[in-house]
């Protein structure tokens, strides 16, 4: 069982996996991304896992979230002697069917997740091209930044003390010092 981050909850796996009768120490359950394959749960049962078993999942988008993932998984698992069912999507790697349907449900789930990215990365551009900032909001230097710098320069002010009059952070001061520098130049 997967679930991205801390704010989801597992049940609806975990009802899954009980209605089958696997008990609850054979049931490996991690709350992390599923981009990658590195993942704590996931390389337990990877590493327990022997001839004769069964790895079942909710659905194949708990176990990988990409065709090659989840192809080099289900490989892995098959050179062990180890079966492969996702519930969801009627899967049984016991069957030539299976196994083909495996690969079709892979690529399906792998192109949406594209589709997600794009969408994404197209709302992004179109947000910034509406003039929307992303990151943090730039700080601003206080109206006396030019006195202070002054008197730092002048060796008059301790550079902790510039820092505590800005309120900057030590990359953040020298950036505006920068812009400030450039805005005076003549």
């Amino acid at each position: 069982m997967r679930v991205s981050d801390a704010s989801q909850n597992e049940n609806r796996q975990l009802d899954a996996m009980t209605a089958r009768g696997i008990p609850a120490e054979k049931i490996f359950s991690e709350k992390q991304s599923g981009k990658d394959t590195k993942r704590p749960a996931l390389q337990a049962l990877m590493n327990t896992v022997q001839k004769g078993d069964t790895v079942i999942v909710e659905s194949i988008s708990r176990f990988a979230r990409n065709t090659k993932d989840l192809l080099v998984l289900v490989e892995k698992l098959t050179a062990k002697g180890v079966e492969f069912i996702s519930l969801k999507e009627n899967i049984d790697t016991a069957t030539p069917s299976g196994k083909f349907m495996l690969t079709v449900f892979a690529a399906a789930a792998e192109l949406e997740r594209d589709y997600i990215l794009q969408r994404a990365k197209e709302g992004i551009a179109a947000a910034k091209a509406r003039g929307v900032k992303f990151g943090r909001p730039t700080k601003k230097p206080p109206e006396n930044f030019g006195e202070i710098v002054a008197q730092w320069e002048k060796g008059k002010l301790p550079y902790e003390e510039v820092l505590r009059q800005t309120g900057l952070k030590h990359t953040t001061f020298y950036c505006r010092l920068r812009e400030y520098r450039s805005a005076t130049k003549k």
